[in-house]
């Protein structure tokens, strides 16, 4: 079948596994399902994957994409959660010490077939459109958590979104907005910022400038580059909440002022399927249309590769099929 797949990791030069090619059928065990993918979002893992990060050199060949939307055998329209848990586990399954993600150990969406545990395709609500479907198993959920899970957030309370242009980012803007909060995003560019406020951001900052007031919590996903801006940035009692670390993952931890402010600092991975299940309520209740940045066919996916190796878009990078 058709994918595209990463031949062997390249800590260096990332890209240069990157196939579009033939691969095997896959086989469909008991209790898992078969599933034609029509589309599927690129996320920062797949890049981590190239790179040879969180997966075994055994592992390559291995077909990328942790997320997605397509059909069932039966024409069901199913968007895909990502996170596949050791099926003894009772709880979160982000907390399943068993769990990975697609592309990690099982082979990932872009492909024209994906093959998942049965509990893992989620109906897809008729509101939503495939490609608009396809970026909430990763970005959309991780940012869901984020906010609604972790930060303890209120309606009319004020939160601040390091990075304006990535797909989390832009996730978190567009919830944080439908769901009544105080929006306020930091880019680096003009055009990054102005993405923001055209998706519902009631400010924009340039990254690192000093805000006209503390805000009630802080999303980061960028790390070294604005941790302390984020710590300067919280009101007492405030939090930090935490999915990423793209700039580099061992800031300065300021904890005098982290114990003398009270603030707290939360990770967050992911989502659970029943968080999937409401994220995608929330979206169609809310009329929200995602920020799709770049929409290729999947034989173009190097291009799209390389539009987020290059940080050229805003919002999320699709391929269809």
């Amino acid at each position: 079948m058709f994918a595209v797949y990463a031949a062997e990791p390249n800590a260096d030069a990332p890209l240069d596994p990157l196939t579009v090619g033939e691969r095997p059928a896959p086989e469909v065990p008991e209790g898992w399902v078969a599933v034609t993918v029509t589309a599927a979002s690129l996320n920062m893992h797949d890049l981590w994957t190239l790179r040879g990060v969180g997966i075994k050199p055994d592992q390559f060949p291995m077909i990328l994409g942790c997320d997605g939307a397509g059909t069932l055998e039966d024409g069901t329209e199913v968007v895909l959660h990502s996170v596949i848990g050791d099926p003894a586990w009772d709880g979160d399954e982000t907390l399943d010490p068993k769990r990975t993600l697609l592309t990690e150990k099982h082979q990932g969406t872009f492909a024209e077939t994906v093959v998942v545990p049965a509990r893992n395709a989620v109906s897809k609500p008729a509101g939503l459109t495939a490609v608009q479907a396809s970026v909430m198993g990763t970005a959309w959920l991780t940012a869901y958590r984020m906010l609604f899970t972790k930060s303890g957030l209120k309606p009319g309370q004020t939160m601040l979104v390091q990075g304006a242009s990535g797909g989390v980012s832009t996730a978190l803007v567009q919830l944080g907005r439908a769901a009544g909060m105080r929006v306020w995003v930091t880019g680096r560019t003009d055009e990054k910022r102005a993405v923001a406020e055209r998706l519902g951001a009631h400010a924009t900052f340039a990254s690192g400038e000093r805000l006209p007031e503390r805000v009630d919590a802080v999303f980061e996903t960028v790390g070294d580059a604005t941790w302390s801006h984020s710590m300067r940035a919280l009101k007492p009692g405030g939090v930090i909440v935490v999915s990423g670390s793209t700039s580099g993952p061992n800031p300065g931890a300021d904890l005098q002022r982290l114990f003398f402010l009270q603030l707290r600092v939360l990770g967050s991975t992911m989502g659970t399927r029943q968080e999937l299940a409401d994220l995608l309520r929330f979206v169609e209740n809310a009329g929200i249309s995602p920020e799709i940045g770049l929409e290729l066919p999947m034989d173009r996916a190097p291009e799209g590769f390389r539009a987020m190796l290059d940080g050229d878009t805003s919002g999320k990078i699709v391929f269809t099929r």
